[in-house]
Formats: structure tokens, C-alpha cells, sequence
């Protein structure tokens, strides 16, 4: 009856049925159990790109479109960004630096240049403010620290737990934007005594600090946007399982 309906001929039909799978089938199923291992070592946070990336990194050549599709079938994909509190607040009395960073997001050595932010994360409980600092040659996080209020104590917090981690010469840029924490005259004496040059992104330009605009991006869509918190100490876990166990 099915053949009858879907004009195929029964024969043709019993000699698809015993045919062996082609190579492209075999191929396609051996990538796409790649593809799932991938997936869950990263936490199923990876993209099309970065698995793309991963299969080649493990000397599997294939083509990009090829991993979409598969992807796709296997009803693989990575975590869309939601909306996330603005958390920059300027004061009207602050003496702000100049953007010395000039959006030159590449460093030569470690502990050249570091950019800093801070992020709220929501929980039942209320906010948690996590503010990092990124070292711009590795990308890695070399200082971070969470608290319930977001203040100069938060962000000296981590700018200490980086020198502390990393010990830089004197003429390291630090960049930030011009919020009331990075202009306090709490953390501006430390890094003037360290020797750190301070440089602020310009008045809402996001794009002047894009390289912490992006950590964050990949935080929240990594980690704090996959789970509701319920207390503040259990994003605080989630979030330094990331960044110490998975991210650095």
C-alpha cells in the first residue's frame, strides 16, 4: 500500500531496504558522534564555529556547512544571550582618563594591557556583581571578585587579586569604562601605586571596551543564562566553577 501510494515500485523498495549505507552516511555518522562528544566536553555551549574549529584542531577536515547540517539533524545548538542590566553609572564630579586604549585589543606580552568590567547576574535572592579583569595578551582572567552591591570595594577586590596573581612591572595600561566604581578615590591610589597607567572608555560607547563586552556576551550565554539561580552563593559557585575550572 505504500509503495502503491508513493509510487515506488516494490522492488525497488526491498533493494533499498538490504542496500548497504553509502560512505557519505558512514562519514556523516562518524562526524556526527564527533560532533555530540564535542558538544558535551564544552559544557553544550559551542556553536557551529567553535566545534568547526575543535573537529579541525583534532584533524577532521570537513566543511563548515557540512557541521551545520549536522548539527541541525542532531538538534545541536548553542544558548542564545538575553538582555542583561546595565550597570555603568557615572558621577557628574569624577575627573574621568583619557581612552589611551585607543580599541587596540592586542597585546604583544602578558600583563601589558588588562580591561576591566563589572556585570550584574540576577538571581531569586537579588543581584550579584561580579566584576574581572582580562589580561588582553591570553584573554585569560587574572582577577575577579562578587558581591551582593556593586561599589569601589568590589572592583578593588579583583584589581588586587590580579596584582597579586601576577605581579606586572609599572607601565601597564588598565581600561575600563567611567563608571563611579573605576573613578573612586579607593581604586585609582592602587593602581597609581602600582604603576598602572589608567585609561576609560569614552561616555556610552560600549565599542571602546569591546573586549570585555565580548567575555561577558560569552559568560552569560556559557553560563548564567543556562540555570536560574536561586541564591546568590549558588551563581557565585556556577561562576568561579567557570571562569577557574572551564573559561581560564
Amino acid at each position: 500500500m505504500l509503495c502503491k501510494t508513493l509510487e515506488v515500485s516494490q522492488s525497488g523498495y526491498y533493494a533499498w531496504k538490504i542496500r548497504e549505507p553509502s560512505q557519505h552516511c558512514r562519514e556523516d555518522a562518524r562526524l556526527s558522534a564527533d560532533i555530540q562528544q564535542i558538544f558535551l566536553e564544552h559544557r553544550q555551549v559551542y556553536g557551529r564555529p567553535r566545534i568547526h574549529a575543535m573537529l579541525k584542531a583534532r584533524g577532521i577536515h570537513c566543511a563548515r556547512k557540512r557541521v551545520v547540517r549536522l548539527m541541525q539533524q542532531l538538534g545541536l545548538s548553542a544558548q542564545v544571550k538575553k538582555r542583561r542590566k546595565p550597570t555603568t553609572t557615572s558621577h557628574p564630579a569624577a575627573r574621568f582618563a583619557p581612552n589611551r586604549l585607543g580599541r587596540e585589543f592586542a597585546a604583544s606580552l602578558p600583563n601589558q594591557k588588562w580591561v576591566s568590567d563589572t556585570k550584574a547576574v540576577e538571581t531569586a535572592e537579588g543581584w550579584l556583581y561580579l566584576a574581572v579583569i582580562l589580561d588582553l595578551f591570553s584573554r585569560l582572567v587574572v582577577g575577579w571578585a562578587m558581591a551582593a552591591t556593586e561599589d569601589s570595594e568590589l572592583v578593588e577586590l579583583a584589581l588586587r587579586m590580579a596584582l597579586a596573581n601576577r605581579h606586572p612591572q609599572a607601565g601597564l595600561l588598565h581600561h575600563s569604562d567611567r563608571g563611579s566604581e573605576f573613578t573612586s578615590d579607593r581604586d585609582l591610589p592602587v593602581l597609581r601605586e602600582a604603576g598602572i597607567e589608567v585609561s576609560m572608555s569614552r561616555t556610552g560607547d560600549c565599542y571602546d571596551n569591546a573586549a570585555m563586552e565580548a567575555f561577558f556576551a560569552t559568560l552569560t550565554k556559557e553560563c548564567t543564562d543556562r540555570v536560574r539561580f536561586q541564591t546568590r552563593q549558588e551563581a557565585r559557585s556556577a561562576i568561579f566553577e567557570y571562569l577557574e575550572c572551564f573559561y581560564n
